[in-house]
């Protein structure tokens, strides 16, 4: 499958955001895609960029593989594995966090686990997961698709979607409206700084919330068809 390709100006906004107001963004056009309970291995880092997915199944008798898809990521995309939630095995480790770093991949999201967290963060490569452990997933669980539809966290991520990630927590914005989500939440930045100006200046939350509109910032926007 053919991912289409984001500007990388589009990329490079969105890596002066945070995830809050990405997240308030996409209430604000009505959905949300936000990774419930997946938290970086790493601190002090922002993941950005564009889904290469794989989606994982349990092995039959025949022993499929678990991470040599990695040759086929390019730089700047992200991995998004989904591994159906799976805590008893890992389906990424340290060799692959170094391979994944020195080809400039950008991230790597799991619906599962990692393993080989002092490396990894030896290594300051951005991974999302849900917990880390230290049991293989080798001879458990086997590659079942590339690039196609996968399940993170009850959220349905497509290749090329955008992926973002820092300190709070990850998400997925749908390929097709990254440039709205955009607007939106660098329009929230805009007026939450406001506000902090406004406290700074000696005006009361309640009145700086008020002057920008804070409370609806996030609001459903219904629109006339």
């Amino acid at each position: 499958m053919e991912i289409k390709k984001l500007d990388e100006s589009i990329i490079e906004a969105y890596k002066k955001l945070d995830s809050t107001s990405v997240s308030d963004a996409m209430d604000k056009l009505g959905f949300n895609n936000s990774f419930y309970h997946l938290k970086p291995i790493v601190n002090g880092v922002v993941m950005c960029g564009q889904a290469f997915t794989v989606r994982y199944m349990p092995c039959g008798e025949v022993k499929g593989t678990v991470g040599d898809f990695l040759d086929d990521v390019e730089p700047g995309m992200v991995c998004v594995l989904d591994n159906g939630g799976r805590d008893y095995c890992t389906v990424w480790g340290d060799i692959m966090a170094m391979t994944a770093k020195m080809k400039g991949i950008a991230g790597t999201v799991i619906y599962g686990i990692c393993r080989d967290v002092v490396a990894v963060r030896t290594l300051k490569y951005p991974i999302f997961s849900n917990d880390y452990w230290m049991v293989t997933g080798k001879d458990r669980v086997e590659v079942a698709e590339i690039n196609g539809p996968v399940t993170i966290a009850g959220v349905k991520v497509m290749p090329g979607d955008l992926i973002f990630g820092d300190e709070t927590g990850c998400l997925a914005v749908p390929y097709n409206r990254v440039e709205e989500v955009l607007e939106i939440a660098q329009n929230i930045e805009k007026k939450e700084d406001i506000i902090r100006n406004y406290v700074k200046n000696g005006i009361t939350l309640r009145e700086a919330r008020k002057k920008t509109g804070y409370h609806h910032l996030q609001t459903k926007e219904y629109r006339n068809n």
